[in-house]
């Protein structure tokens, strides 16, 4: 039980955090990911590479501390937080070891004048309170998972049934249950977690969901990084027939059920789940301006595909931006710009109406923009959303 005493020393801690977060949390993964190998499997090593995932950890850390009084200040963090851990398949037993290396990191960086025995006690509860928020949390999202029709718990097996190349970059895999049953009715806008075996190690990674739910078939688009180590094995290892071990779907950077206009504005492969969004907007007879950013036509994911769905459907408007040789516009009603996307090509792209509902991912420095772009044009806030691949960053100008 967090006692007021607590909560007061919690949020002392802030200034600290504010200037000293992130060189706390880049200390704390060094320590864990070297000495404990049980929780290994759950994070990218990339993301400690670029610093991405220290970054995000610090912020939660501060955003946590300053709220510690009301958590309903958090906003939408504790759900990016949940379905991030259920699509990795974060359990019970992983907390314990990752409260106590958070606990040695703010001893070994703060000091032990600071971070003193009422001090680490303090942060302790502290954390202990948000455990328990999460692990009933995602416990719910794992039970529903289990019991929906076509649903399940823990790893399934899937066959690769199909391997399509989207450019030569991004590759679709479609998966079938290895046990022919039914595949749950997830949402568009939700991904799923995978665990693989590369070279004797095991890796878990999450991938959004590039189709509509069609209670048979799970498909994944997922781009080459350079330095991926999962998704360079996907690429050239894994062929039809091979099976996967596949997480339940997960996250909630879904589509609503209004019938607003829709605006899908994506850059590169964050083009992936806008894809079922799209899918499930013209199914359901709304407008949709649907904005994509790509080097080329050559490495725009999906391009046939978008072109095929707007000559079935005239509410689609399609806008394409590529940085190299656009070329003439590939079809009637399709608007083509050459250069990196601004403020004021977005906004031309946008429609008349605001009063939408908005969608928007890719690279940080675009959604930022995105964010920027929509805010200005008078789109409410509240119907702009966005959704993070990777560790969740601010997109704060």
């Amino acid at each position: 039980m967090l006692t007021d005493r607590q909560r007061a020393i919690v949020k002392s801690t802030v200034p600290l955090l504010e200037t000293g977060g992130e060189a706390l949390t880049t200390h704390f993964y060094r320590l864990m990911l070297s000495e404990s190998t049980e929780v290994q499997p759950l994070f990218n090593s990339v993301h400690q590479q670029t610093g991405a995932q220290p970054r995000a950890l610090a912020r939660s850390v501060l955003m946590y501390a300053k709220h510690i009084d009301d958590l309903s200040g958090l906003g939408d963090l504790p759900a990016q937080i949940i379905h991030k851990h259920v699509s990795l398949q974060v359990q019970p037993e992983h907390y314990p070891i990752v409260g106590g290396f958070l606990l040695r990191a703010i001893r070994e960086v703060l000091g032990a004048e600071v971070a003193t025995d009422e001090v680490i006690d303090a942060w302790a509860a502290a954390y202990g309170q948000l455990a328990d928020i999460l692990i009933g949390a995602e416990k719910a999202t794992y039970d529903a998972n289990a019991d929906a029709p076509g649903g399940w718990k823990g790893a399934r097996r899937f066959v690769v049934t199909a391997k399509q190349a989207e450019t030569p970059e991004i590759t679709s895999f479609t998966l079938q249950p290895e046990d022919g049953g039914a595949v749950l009715a997830y949402q568009p806008g939700q991904f799923i977690g995978l665990r693989v075996v590369v070279d004797g190690k095991e890796q878990r990674r999450n991938y959004s969901l590039s189709q509509l739910a069609d209670g048979r078939s799970l498909r994944i688009s997922v781009k080459r990084e350079a330095q991926g180590v999962v998704s360079n094995h996907l690429h050239h290892q894994v062929q039809v027939g091979d099976v996967l071990e596949v997480f339940p779907p997960a996250g909630h950077f879904t589509l609503d059920d209004s019938a607003k206009p829709l605006v899908l504005m994506a850059a590169g492969v964050g083009i992936t789940p806008l894809m079922a969004m799209l899918q499930e907007g013209l199914k359901m007879g709304r407008a949709v301006t649907f904005i994509h950013c790509a080097r080329s036509p050559e490495l725009q994911a999906f391009r046939g595909d978008l072109l095929a769905l707007a000559a079935q459907h005239p509410q689609l408007q399609l806008r394409f931006g590529y940085e190299q040789a656009a070329g003439a516009a590939p079809a009637d009603g399709v608007d083509v710009a050459q250069g990196l996307p601004d403020a004021e090509l977005l906004t031309r792209w946008l429609p008349a109406e605001r009063d939408v509902q908005a969608y928007y991912l890719g690279p940080v420095g675009f959604m930022r923009l995105a964010k920027q772009v929509l805010h200005r044009a008078g789109v409410p806030d509240a119907q702009a959303r966005c959704e993070f691949f990777g560790p969740a960053q601010t997109l704060a100008a």
